[in-house]
């Protein structure tokens, strides 16, 4: 988000090649930091939540919602296949993630179109983020709870006592990801337009 006009919006990428190399950036994320396999880095908290809002901030086609999904619970499967997680997470609740996803995913396409090039833009995103983490938090963590079957007698008070231990943490990794990930992305684009300055062609 470097410093140019404010009405200059850089979403959605500009060009199929970005949208391409866009999206294997975030599928190669999600697999090096989701759950415990062959591929995963175990220092790394996971980025699925910031790859669902960064596709629908930066990728075009409606179809990289559902092909996410896929891919993650096929890595949520292979571990679970290999032995290197247990089958605690995997309860009938676990389709809540498609509606977490899905509130992440339209959270970051809602965001598309409030970005501007300059950091005053940055109390939108925060207020997005904010907004959509929530929604995302109630929906998997709260249809775990309630659904899952792992707790007995859950009830909204167990709930909430939950909040304040797990959400400030969900809501960290998913700034700290998505917010590297647009400085990295204007990094990119201010080199970009000083390379088009210095040659004389248009950015």
């Amino acid at each position: 988000m470097t410093s140019l006009s404010p009405s200059a919006s850089v979403l959605p990428l500009p060009s199929a090649r970005a949208q391409v190399i866009a999206g294997i950036a975030l599928a190669l994320l999600m697999i090096a930091t989701r759950g415990q396999h062959f591929a995963s880095v175990d220092a790394l908290p996971s980025a699925s939540w910031a790859v669902f809002f960064l596709a629908g901030a930066l990728l075009r086609p409606m179809w990289t919602l559902p092909a996410f999904f896929l891919l993650s619970s096929l890595l949520d499967f292979s571990s679970l296949a290999n032995g290197t997680i247990t089958d605690w997470c995997l309860s009938p609740a676990y389709w809540a993630l498609a509606f977490a996803y899905a509130a992440l995913w339209l959270g970051g396409h809602v965001y598309r179109g409030l970005h501007r090039d300059h950091w005053r833009t940055v109390p939108r995103l925060a207020l997005v983020l904010v907004v959509t983490a929530s929604t995302a938090y109630l929906l998997s963590k709260g249809g775990f709870y309630f659904f899952s079957g792992r707790y007995p007698e859950p009830t909204l008070s167990g709930f909430l006592a939950r909040v304040p231990h797990y959400y400030p943490r969900a809501l960290g990794t998913l700034a700290g990801y998505v917010g590297a990930a647009f400085i990295l992305r204007a990094s990119i684009r201010g080199l970009f337009m000083r390379t088009a300055s210095r040659s004389g062609t248009p950015a």
